[in-house]
């Protein structure tokens, strides 16, 4: 019998930060758009330090992603 993923992906909602020296609310930042996944970033809501990042595997995102436009030819 296969193993179910019973949780899916988790959500960082409150990290320690180290500049207010307390658990902190955080907010995620995307910093990059990878063919392997997204990259993230949580930072301090109150300082905006960076107290974490996170990368999921979900490459749709990457795929979404336009090409920039072709010069015209000649």
């Amino acid at each position: 019998m296969a193993k179910r993923d019973s949780f899916g992906e988790f959500e960082a909602t409150s990290l320690f930060c180290p500049r207010c020296k307390r658990a902190t609310r955080t907010r995620r930042k995307l910093l990059l758009v990878l063919p392997s996944g997204n990259k993230y970033d949580y930072v301090c809501a109150e300082c905006g330090t960076a107290v974490g990042g996170k990368m999921d595997n979900d490459p749709t995102d990457f795929y979404r992603t336009t090409a920039p436009p072709r010069p015209p030819q000649r």
